[in-house]
């Protein structure tokens, strides 16, 4: 990247390129396993609570996917245009501050991936808990968190092959589910044919207020981003597999949630969180729950191989700038950042032992919504600041693009504000504590970067 304007400070330039293994197929896998968890499983009940409407409800999951493109295309300008790993550290650094940057890579480090990988390893195991009776769920829950920071430290190669394979199983089951659920469920009197009553719906505050836990189940569109520096051809691949695991995960959401509409009734699903168990029970008889629990148990192993994979890189990258995280930037001979990975795994462990992930996850989101809002909006203050940046991926329609992203963000902000104020606060004492950090270690001089 010699020669492109720069901000932020005295911020490496060392993308890996000597370990640039991850092909566009396997960044658009881990994308996928980032983004399909539960949240598909266990929203809809909320939603035809108060939108009894199948065209309402499909357009929140369209509404949603369009939102998480803009986003999307958004990262992708800046992951051409600085292909390095760390996701929103490295934006934000670059245009922003190393402060900000350093802000945003603690909440990472710390809790921001640790306990999203602790939440997907217990429903890992309560889930297995329905499908063979007896498993205790916090053993089966550790044992797939250790099992996914086996592969992990195995390097990037073995990484990728068991990435493909867990994602390629999670999609080929939810396409089966789904060809089953239009094959032999129920047909139910529900039609996805706009009518005038949808006007209403679609302009009411509970399709606003949906909306919010529609994108957080759309939350992983920008896994890629984190592995940056380890994709080959980056300025091609990162847009091409962040455009494509967008698109692919929206279309599976909304056949997902076609096949629970037509095959369950509206008021058995209202108000209930195992929305896909209802309708599993409905499409396959007595054992359906049990079919819907195995699916989503696949589904979980890729996404936490996807969240050990990507989580360890941020606090690697920050490694490589800073005195005071040095130890983390240490990679082994196969490419993986052993002590990072080592270190979000026992992170991860603890939340597990003491099962405080989902309160963590709590405080926490109002931080990672709000270094997503400024790495999109850091794509308009550098097309302002550094008209003359290299920008090998321009974003489309800009500055709408952006712009509609930025807008449904400070919405959902609003939203953890009015509705979560406590949590909203605590989040902003982390982002606090962040830049208290950085300064100390500014002035102790620990934030210069480590010798090339």
């Amino acid at each position: 990247m010699a020669g492109e304007a720069r901000s932020g400070g005295d911020i490496s330039d060392r993308d890996g390129s000597a370990q640039r293994s991850v092909t566009t197929i396997t960044a658009t896998a881990l994308a996928i396993a980032d983004m399909v968890g539960i949240g598909v499983f266990t929203s809809l009940g909320f939603q035809v609570k108060d939108l009894p409407s199948g065209f309402a409800v499909l357009a929140l999951w369209v509404v949603g996917g369009i939102v998480a493109l803009c986003g999307a295309l958004s990262y992708a300008e800046l992951s051409a245009a600085f292909p390095r790993s760390g996701g929103e550290y490295n934006f934000l650094s670059r245009a922003y501050t190393r402060a900000l940057g350093f802000m945003a890579g603690w909440i990472s480090a710390t809790v921001g991936f640790a306990a999203p990988t602790a939440l997907a390893a217990m429903t890992f195991g309560k889930y297995l808990e329905g499908v063979v009776p007896g498993v205790p769920p916090l053993a089966a829950a550790a044992l797939l968190l250790w099992l996914a920071t086996a592969v992990q430290l195995r390097g990037i190669a073995m990484s990728s092959r068991f990435q493909n394979f867990s994602t390629y199983l999670k999609v080929a089951l939810i396409v089966a589910f789904v060809v089953a659920g239009l094959a032999i469920g129920d047909r139910q009197p529900v039609t996805f044919v706009p009518t005038i009553k949808d006007i209403g719906y679609i302009t009411s505050a509970p399709f606003a207020i949906s909306l919010v836990f529609v994108m957080y189940s759309y939350s992983g569109w920008n896994a890629v981003t984190y592995i940056a520096g380890e994709v080959r051809n980056p300025r091609r691949s990162l847009p091409l597999s962040i455009l494509a695991s967008v698109l692919i995960v929206a279309c599976l959401y909304v056949s997902l949630n076609v096949v629970f509409l037509i095959t369950t009734p509206m008021t058995e699903m209202a108000g209930k969180i195992e929305v896909g168990l209802i309708a599993g029970r409905h499409i396959f008889g007595e054992n359906g729950a049990r079919i819907v629990g195995a699916l989503i148990c696949f589904g979980l192993v890729s996404t936490v191989s996807a969240l050990m994979w990507i989580g360890p890189r941020v606090t690697s990258a920050m490694g490589e700038d800073m005195r005071l995280l040095r130890p983390f930037a240490r990679v082994s001979p196969s490419g993986a950042p052993t002590p990072a990975i080592i270190f979000q795994a026992c992170v991860a462990s603890l939340l597990l032992w003491f099962q405080s992930f989902e309160a963590v996850l709590d405080f926490i989101q109002f931080s990672l919504t709000f270094c997503s809002f400024l790495a999109v909006l850091g794509v308009i203050v550098l097309r302002w600041r550094q008209p003359g940046l290299a920008r090998p991926y321009r974003v489309w329609a800009y500055p709408l693009t952006p712009l509609i992203f930025l807008t449904v963000m400070l919405f959902m902000m609003s939203y953890i504000v009015i509705e979560r104020p406590v949590q909203a606060l605590a989040s902003v004492a982390v982002m606090a504590a962040g830049l208290l950090i950085y300064a100390v270690a500014a002035a102790a001089g620990m934030t210069k970067r480590t010798a090339e």
